[in-house]
């Protein structure tokens, strides 16, 4: 029995209703999926009971009918990397910050509400970190107006005199 399966069986004794999915996804690697209600006891759990210490990635998926928020977190003893898929309603696109966790998650969630809209609720600091301030989409999304008058940055809003 590896690493993966140790962790996983702990993973699955802590948390034995949570998950809709759990498996090993490659060596190293295990996927486990949840709804975002459970995200904050599940990767509080993981960080202060199994050792998953590094935050290293945030990102989003939209999938059309719901989004999805992909966490990375890392266990530096095992070498094992756990990634939480949290299932978010396409509807009500929001969920909790892991900033109070992880201080990393700060730009991450920023940047995934960036180019979402994903709300992480009780972010620090929820605004934009790519786009103009007053950019009015969220470009990742699959509803985002592909053949609209958009706003991008002007060369007069730059300053460069329409060079």
């Amino acid at each position: 029995m590896g690493t993966e399966d140790v962790l996983m069986q702990r993973v699955q004794g802590r948390f034995p209703s949570e998950f809709r999915d759990l498996l090993i996804a490659r060596p190293g690697v295990i996927k486990g999926v949840i709804d975002r209600q459970d995200l904050m006891k599940v990767a509080t759990a993981l960080r202060d009971e199994m050792g998953f210490e590094h935050l290293s990635c945030i990102t989003a998926v939209d999938w059309k009918d719901h989004f999805e928020c992909v966490y990375h977190f890392y266990d530096y003893d095992t070498a094992v990397t756990f990634q939480l898929n949290a299932l978010i309603p396409y509807n009500d696109p929001k969920v909790d910050s892991l900033v109070k966790l992880w201080n990393a998650a700060n730009y991450h969630e920023r940047e995934a509400w960036d180019l979402m809209g994903i709300e992480f609720v009780g972010h620090p600091k929820l605004d934009r970190i790519l786009l103009p301030k007053d950019f009015r989409y969220h470009p990742l999304r699959k509803d985002f107006p592909q053949e609209t008058e958009r706003q991008y940055i002007s060369r007069r809003k730059l300053k460069t005199g329409g060079r």
